[in-house]
């Protein structure tokens, strides 16, 4: 049987956007405890010719501000000031008799230094570095949509499009290659069919399904939770168990069935222009390694990522008891917790055969087992030991072949259409972790925003003037459209933070509209001076001009001189 790890990064843009607690401190600390630990191991695999085929996916605007200029100049500032901690650290438990803690924080700095090595070797190139492990047949790399946006709920299909056209194109001038495969926002699905999620939202009729967006996109498959596939209860983000949040109006979780998990499917009714496939997250494997309370991290011995030492942000005590408080946690032992990494892969492995061996008599089985690539490093900081084990545990291959996705779909292509139910892989399993009554003034905004930017789209394509004015406003909306202030808002974690950063780019996109909608040469030739003091702060997406007519069904070829 076919294993697939599928590993889902995304930081919503946060460049020019402040630093500490969530700025460009949020992408540099994702790229020091995952993406660089992450493309350390996946090398070390490959300088040992041990096959690691992740299918590995990068949203657009993450990839996009790891290209950038500005985050290599964030970074190195980052790293040093994690050094400077360590040093700082050390002479102060010194001080203080901590014995133990002291030779951590020797453990830091050594840690550090080698992965900022590994930066500099790789010029601060990490897009680059996954590129030439594509290049190279090690991995394969996913698109997404362009910010991370939750399909489901975007009120118009254009901007659907949007999403996606942006995301490929950002894709193949950074990758080089149009991606076979799209990571889903949070794996949000919704069938062809009424469309009213929320008492204020537009009245539209009925609208067409995820699926036959993604096929019009040209993309082939996609991932999405089992519950939506009938073969499995809803799980939720980090193994959570189900939340009784508010589902949608006229929207129903399936009962679980007895169809399988590990087969891929075709996606849908069969309206779409070509066959999208969409592989199960396999709820057996992925509770080993997500649920926090019944999965791997949780063990005592592995790094407590909630207790942190201030000032520097060292984290140095160890899980000891996953329902203890912080004032109880023990002094870490990165020894112990590498030694025990190994032994949960071999165990993990252990998982897998087990699947496989119970599920002999199906064809083409598939294990899918997609998480969030922070998980490996960020939240459980010995998950790249975890993935490297894991490999070279399974490089024997029997009864168990490591693949990507899209190398799975080729030697198996799905056979059984599948209607999908609405819904997601958050807390409960439907849409009420980003629509709720906390949330739902977020779409009061947002909707309209949408049918003002479409209605002025295209007379500002046909103008020379307007087109920077329109540029801008797309990448305003397209922020503002970003799954993560929803989330943050809904988990209370930092729900300022996204709802200023959710209402500065509605501020932004809904003046540069009501310009363009006004059309008067002064009030675009003053659109055009705000617009690029934003694109100053918010430089992304060069390409977006030839995405927005390819969304209004204009030609792709339309010259935009």
């Amino acid at each position: 049987m076919d294993f697939v790890l599928a590993l889902h990064s995304h930081i919503p843009y946060v460049l020019g956007h402040g630093r500490w607690p969530h700025g460009s401190d949020w992408l540099c600390e994702a790229a020091l405890d995952t993406y660089l630990p992450l493309i350390e191991v996946l090398r070390s695999l490959a300088q040992d010719t041990v096959p690691a085929p992740v299918t590995l996916g990068i949203t657009p605007v993450l990839a996009g501000q790891l290209a950038s200029p500005a985050f290599r100049t964030e970074f190195e500032a980052f790293v040093g000031q994690r050094l400077a901690a360590c040093t700082e650290a050390a002479r102060a438990l010194e001080i203080a008799g901590e014995t133990r803690l002291v030779a951590l924080s020797g453990f830091w700095h050594a840690r550090f230094t080698r992965l900022h090595r590994l930066f500099q070797r790789l010029d601060g190139d990490l897009v680059g570095a996954l590129r030439g492990l594509e290049d190279a047949g090690r991995l394969e790399l996913m698109g997404s949509a362009a910010t991370h946006g939750f399909l489901p709920l975007l009120a118009r299909d254009e901007s659907i499009r949007l999403q996606l056209a942006v995301g490929i194109a950002e894709h193949r001038r950074l990758f080089g290659r149009r991606p076979a495969g799209c990571w889903l926002p949070e794996c949000a699905y919704r069938p062809r069919g009424p469309w009213h999620p929320w008492p204020s939202a537009p009245r539209v009729g009925i609208r067409r399904g995820i699926e036959e967006h993604m096929a019009d996109a040209g993309f082939h498959y996609f991932f999405v939770d089992a519950h939506l596939a009938g073969a499995g209860d809803p799980f939720g983000i980090y193994g959570d168990p189900a939340m009784p949040m508010a589902h949608q109006p006229g929207a129903h979780l399936p009962a679980p069935t007895s169809r399988s998990p590990h087969r891929a499917y075709q996606a849908g009714p069969g309206r779409a222009p070509g066959p999208v496939s969409v592989l199960v997250r396999d709820p057996r494997s992925s509770r080993q390694v997500w649920s926090r309370y019944e999965g791997y991290p949780g063990d005592g011995r592995y790094l407590e990522f909630h207790k942190i030492r201030w000032p520097g942000g060292l984290k140095l005590w160890r899980v000891t008891d996953r329902d203890g408080d912080l004032a109880s946690k023990q002094p870490y032992d990165p020894a112990e917790a590498a030694a025990l990494a190994s032994e949960h892969a071999a165990h993990f492995a252990g998982v897998l055969a087990a699947i496989a061996t119970e599920d002999t008599g199906l064809r083409g089985g598939v294990i899918s087992a997609p998480f969030d690539t922070e998980l490996f490093g960020h939240w459980w900081f010995e998950g790249p030991r975890f993935l490297d084990a894991l490999y070279r545990r399974l490089a024997a291959g029997d009864p168990v072949h490591p693949v990507t996705a899209a190398a799975h779909l080729d030697a198996w292509p799905p056979r059984t259409g599948l209607r999908l139910t609405a819904g997601s892989w958050g807390a409960g399993g439907d849409f009420g972790m980003w629509l709720n009554q906390r949330t739902a003034w977020t779409w009061e905004r947002l909707w309209p925003l949408e049918e003002a930017f479409w209605d002025v789209t295209p007379a500002a394509l046909a103008s020379r003037d307007a087109r920077p004015v329109l540029a801008q406003a797309a990448r305003e909306l397209l922020l503002a459209q970003a799954s993560d202030w929803q989330f943050v808002i809904s988990t209370g974690t930092a729900a300022d933070y996204a709802e200023r950063r959710l209402r500065e780019h509605c501020d932004g996109a809904e003046n540069l509209v009501r310009a363009l909608a006004a059309g008067t040469p002064d009030e675009l030739a003053s659109a055009r001076a705000h617009a690029a003091d934003l694109a100053r702060t918010d430089d992304l997406f060069p390409d977006i001009l030839a995405a927005v007519a390819a969304a209004t069904g204009g030609s792709r070829s339309l010259a935009l001189d």
